[in-house]
């Protein structure tokens, strides 16, 4: 069998993650390479990827063929480095099974919308003093405020201290361009956050990281015991630094694509009825990670190829919800879409733990930017995408409100 795939035709399919000019709009490359590289291969950068919404379906939850244990980062699999414990999103059964049951039991939809009120009151914080002005950035006065403050609320980290917390995630997933992310082991061991957890074991109160101090559990060797020092430090690591970058970007899209699409916005403004669907629809038409990567760790045949273990492979979440077998005339952004769930929070054993406190703050977030702002106009000269291979979204979205 063939271990490397060819897009046929004199102009071949090309997809390069790194590169911006791809990035601004990828879509017209995800379509083709359904149509004819539905498997495809990168030889730079040695991956391959998988684009339609049925392959990433029935691949991305088969565990035993496609890891975790080396991360879900493309350049984190290629460097191949050794993932601390309770990096739960980047480990496999037993230890996943064993760490994310302990991170369901105290980050539960429950409490998730037991914030809801708190999220609204810090939202109108952030929004209030734009009011008036003529002009919103939705990542500058929301999108960089907001997330940030939900995790610290759940964390019990103080307020001034998030801003610090949220430009040291963004700093690790920041790519230059045309040029893959530099990667630190270090920087996923909760380096930053020892200061926190010491205060709050010596001081407990009632948000997550006192949970993660006081939890008991059974690992997988069949031992009731807490969780360790470094163990509550990569779970608090991993739940800022998520929750803060996704639903920023989130964030971000909400201002884009209902700016394109004024007519819709102004239906929702005035229904607000339709705010969990027009949250769905954003979700599935400009997904914050367009892509998630798996190690290869046995030989697997795909569309008649060989992908061999020791591969990557590039799962293309953006390129499965517009895909038109599954979601009809999927390129147009529709608010009152109904049908088959998109693909942005995963599938399977790895499906994103955060998905009820991203929906919460996004339906917050569109319902009182509508009630001031019902309408705008996005600012695109001075719009800018952020620079990252791992997350698609804006690093400023400026806007004119009249």
């Amino acid at each position: 069998m063939k271990t490397q795939v060819d897009a046929g035709g004199s102009d071949p399919v090309y997809w390069d993650p790194y590169r911006p000019d791809l990035g601004r709009d990828p879509y017209p490359t995800f379509r083709r390479m359904r149509e004819e590289a539905p498997l495809y291969y990168n030889k730079e950068y040695d991956f391959y990827a998988l684009s339609r919404y049925s392959d990433i379906d029935t691949h991305f939850g088969n565990v035993e063929v496609f890891s975790s244990a080396r991360g879900d980062v493309l350049e984190f699999i290629k460097e191949d480095f050794e993932i601390p414990r309770g990096m739960f999103i980047w480990e496999d059964p037993p230890l996943h099974t064993v760490y994310r049951k302990v991170v369901t039991g105290i980050f539960t939809p429950r409490r998730m919308n037991d914030l809801k009120e708190k999220v609204r009151d810090y939202t109108a914080r952030c929004l209030d003093p734009c009011v008036g002005t003529g002009r919103l950035d939705f990542i500058a006065d929301l999108g960089a405020k907001l997330p940030g403050g939900v995790i610290g609320m759940l964390l019990g980290i103080p307020d001034e201290d998030r801003d610090t917390i949220r430009g040291r995630v963004d700093a690790a997933l920041r790519t230059e361009e045309g040029k893959p992310m530099e990667v630190s082991q270090t920087s996923y061991k909760g380096e930053g956050f020892e200061d926190y957890v010491d205060w709050r074991a010596k001081n407990p109160s009632d948000d997550l990281m006192t949970l993660l101090l006081q939890v008991e559990f059974e690992d997988e060797t069949g031992t009731t015991r807490k969780l360790t020092r470094d163990e509550v430090l990569v779970f608090v690591n991993v739940l800022a630094g998520a929750g803060n970058e996704t639903t920023a970007r989130l964030i971000g899209w909400i201002g884009k694509v209902l700016g394109d699409h004024p007519e819709q916005r102004r239906q929702i403004a005035q229904n607000p009825s339709l705010v969990p669907a027009a949250i769905e629809e954003i979700l599935r038409f400009e997904p914050v990670g367009p892509s998630v990567a798996r190690h290869v760790r046995k030989d697997v045949e795909i569309h008649g190829q060989l992908v061999p273990a020791g591969s990557a492979m590039l799962f293309l979440l953006a390129s499965a919800n517009r895909d038109e077998s599954r979601f009809p005339d999927g390129e147009r952004f529709d608010i009152h879409r109904q049908g088959q769930p998109h693909m942005t929070f995963g599938r399977g054993i790895h499906v994103c733990l955060g998905s009820a406190l991203a929906r919460v703050e996004g339906r917050v977030a569109m319902e009182e930017i509508l009630k001031r702002f019902p309408e705008w106009t996005v600012d695109a000269d001075n719009a800018k995408l952020s620079s990252s291979s791992s997350t698609r979204g804006w690093e400023t979205l400026p806007v004119f409100i009249p």
